[in-house]
């Protein structure tokens, strides 16, 4: 029988008005006991990733910091390798570094940036997870792909995490979970994304999920035990009364009362329930590592303390 992983907490951050709020606000998700502070890659109003992680790490002693995710066609992977060995170099080995092939339509459109069909993105976030992890490997770096070419370049800085900092894939559809069971070392288990550039979230349901983790299983093997399974929690509501609490969350996520009561990806109840929702979450499923939207941090800490490290 597999031995349970210890839980492991995120809380988003995404903006500051100045360093010294920024700072504040990474102090705080580390004394709530959250073990990561994670900040995704978007234009819209979210600060730029590496700069921003950099801050928090130097404003804190332990916490992690992590991008849930990069997204590939916005940065070449030497580019990305080296702000990211960079950013594990300052901040002393707590980098989490997470990818994705993007999905979000609007952000294309608005920026210019080709957006190619998915296989096609599939493709290049493939390559350019072998060409960061050759960069940050001690060897030079030869890699001749169908979008990226490498010749012989000595990646620096080298990370102080070996022999690489954690890699989180988010991923969605099979083909990209497959991937990521055999070569990630953190699995973001996300919505499937849509050919038009959108989540469908409407089919977050358990038996998806099922689904989704018998697919790195059965592609990760041997080494599906070394995997840590995520999923970002889309909104929550820390209530006595969890009919209300549902048609809250319905409301400002534009979906049914129902479905927030059913999908696993909305946490609904007092501190015990959600705590037992998140125990029987990774009995079932093996999920032990869980990311939550900036709105629901202070709410959210008291489940936190009570899991955290058990």
């Amino acid at each position: 029988m597999e031995r349970a992983r210890p839980f492991r907490f995120a809380a988003g951050a995404y903006h500051a008005t100045s360093s010294v709020e920024w700072a504040e606000n990474a102090r705080r998700i580390e004394s709530y006991g959250y073990d990561t502070l994670s900040i995704p890659d978007h234009f819209l109003k979210v600060f730029s990733p590496t700069a921003a992680l950099t801050a928090a790490a130097c404003a804190t002693t332990t916490l992690r910091v992590g991008i849930a995710v990069y997204d590939n066609d916005f940065r070449h992977p030497a580019v990305l390798a080296k702000e990211t060995a960079t950013l594990d170099v300052l901040s002393d080995g707590r980098l989490e570094m997470g990818i994705g092939a993007g999905w979000l339509k609007d952000e294309y459109d608005r920026t210019g940036i080709p957006f190619d069909p998915p296989a096609t993105r599939v493709d290049r976030m493939i390559e350019a997870v072998h060409v960061i992890k050759g960069l940050w490997s001690d060897e030079p770096c030869t890699f001749n792909g169908r979008h990226y070419q490498i010749t012989d370049l000595d990646g620096w800085p080298k990370p102080i995490q070996r022999p690489h900092p954690p890699i989180m894939v988010g991923a969605g559809g099979k083909r990209l979970l497959s991937f990521a069971a055999r070569e990630a070392d953190i699995v973001g288990i996300i919505a499937q994304a849509t050919p038009g550039g959108t989540l469908d979230t409407p089919a977050d349901t358990e038996t998806v999920l099922a689904d989704k983790v018998a697919w790195i299983r059965e592609e990760a093997g041997s080494r599906f035990g070394s995997i840590e399974l995520s999923m970002l929690i889309w909104n929550l509501a820390v209530t006595d009364h969890p009919g209300e609490g549902a048609e809250r969350i319905g409301r400002e996520s534009e979906t049914s009362p129902e479905h927030v009561l059913e999908s696993p990806y909305y946490l609904v109840g007092s501190v015990d329930t959600i705590a037992d929702r998140l125990v029987e979450l990774r009995e079932r499923f093996g999920i032990s590592y869980f990311k939550i939207f900036p709105r629901n941090l202070v709410d959210f800490a008291p489940v936190v303390a009570k899991l955290a490290r058990s």
